[in-house]
């Protein structure tokens, strides 16, 4: 066998301390902060120690025996993401508990925020939720345009340990939080456990310059670990790139944490790339090994083709055919959620997948 290598060299560390401290003042720029210089003084100093000693975890506890390395420390941030997210497996397998539909809301635009209006994807995601009710379908709303009108609300970008080896992408996600780069509110922590939980996944989404808006596209580089990832950190010691790459050259299954939920989507557009967007991210969750509701799961649509922004609301209020288009594809994903939760598979469910990278 070939000697693991590890190609380093890109990395640009420490900054400067006066570019610290810039970048750490910026955040006391209001004037109300002005006779509090002392105590922000004293929080740089220990901001400063922290990145520049790298204090990424600076909580840990040692592991227990039901990892490999018992002794290992782990991040008490990550093993609490952890519990959640087995405490919503079990949920999710429990037999007699309610069907549940994670329903996600993918623009950015909140009237909270400076559109100054909703979304039309929140509307069409209130359309889904009432079709929901209706069928007595525990419904979990997750708005990702929070990500731009609340307070310390953040998903933090991949930073692709996937392709130094599987093993260092760690399910959930162990990169964040990193104290010692301020890197902290990971909401992803939150989301993994409510994608956990959920039988259903629908999505409802605008398209953004031909792609998927921001915060979709955080959210979705940020599930490559439900998606092959190591469930033990212990194995590679946190982020020992060496260690991982050695595990995934002697064998690595891959294992696919959301596999078997079933999934509808929804794309909406004014003027280009709905159909690109709707394949796009249903290849990606085919990947996953979650399945396609129906034919009638996945639509994508304009509304008001090449129209006035300013009329858009108006012209969703007048298309009543996209409306029920809408409560179709949530029809069909309960209706999917049922049959599976009542043991129906789908024909190649035994089959053994040769490339399951």
């Amino acid at each position: 066998m070939n000697k693991i290598l590890v190609r380093t060299g890109q990395a640009d560390f420490p900054l400067s301390k006066p570019e610290f401290v810039r970048r750490f003042r910026s955040r006391f720029t209001d004037p109300a902060f002005a006779d509090e210089q002392t105590q922000i003084d004293q929080l740089l100093d220990i901001a400063w120690d922290g990145y520049l000693n790298g204090r990424k975890s600076p909580v840990t506890r040692k592991a227990g025996p039901e990892f490999a390395d018992p002794e290992y420390e782990l991040s008490v941030d990550w093993l609490a993401t952890r519990e959640a997210v087995l405490a919503a497996q079990r949920v999710h397998e429990e037999a007699s508990g309610p069907s549940r539909v994670l329903l996600i809301c993918a623009a950015s635009r909140n009237d909270k925020s400076c559109p100054g209006e909703m979304s039309k994807s929140y509307r069409m995601v209130k359309l889904a939720q009432a079709c929901f009710a209706t069928r007595q379908v525990e419904v979990d709303v997750l708005d990702l345009s929070l990500l731009t009108s609340e307070y310390a609300k953040i998903i933090y970008p991949c930073k692709g340990c996937v392709s130094t080896a599987m093993p260092l992408c760690h399910w959930p996600c162990s990169c964040y939080p990193n104290h010692g780069l301020g890197q902290v509110n990971d909401w992803m922590s939150e989301i993994y456990p409510r994608w956990v939980a959920a039988h259903g996944i629908m999505i409802i989404t605008p398209v953004y310059w031909y792609q998927a808006p921001s915060g979709l596209k955080l959210m979705i580089d940020r599930l490559v670990c439900a998606d092959g990832g190591n469930p033990d950190p212990s194995t590679t010691h946190g982020k020992k790139a060496a260690e991982a790459k050695s595990i995934e050259v002697e064998g690595w299954s891959y294992p696919r944490h959301l596999a078997g939920r079933s999934y509808a989507l929804v794309v909406h557009g004014d003027a280009a790339g709905t159909e690109t967007l709707r394949r796009s991210i249903s290849d990606w969750l085919n990947d996953m090994d979650l399945i396609q509701a129906g034919a009638e799961s996945c639509i994508d649509r304009y509304i008001d083709y090449y129209g006035k922004y300013a009329a858009s609301h108006d012209a969703f209020d007048r298309d009543s055919a996209l409306h029920q288009e809408v409560r179709n594809a949530a029809g069909a994903l309960v209706e999917s959620i049922l049959q599976r939760r009542r043991g129906i598979t789908s024909p190649d469910a035994d089959l053994h997948d040769p490339r399951p990278k």
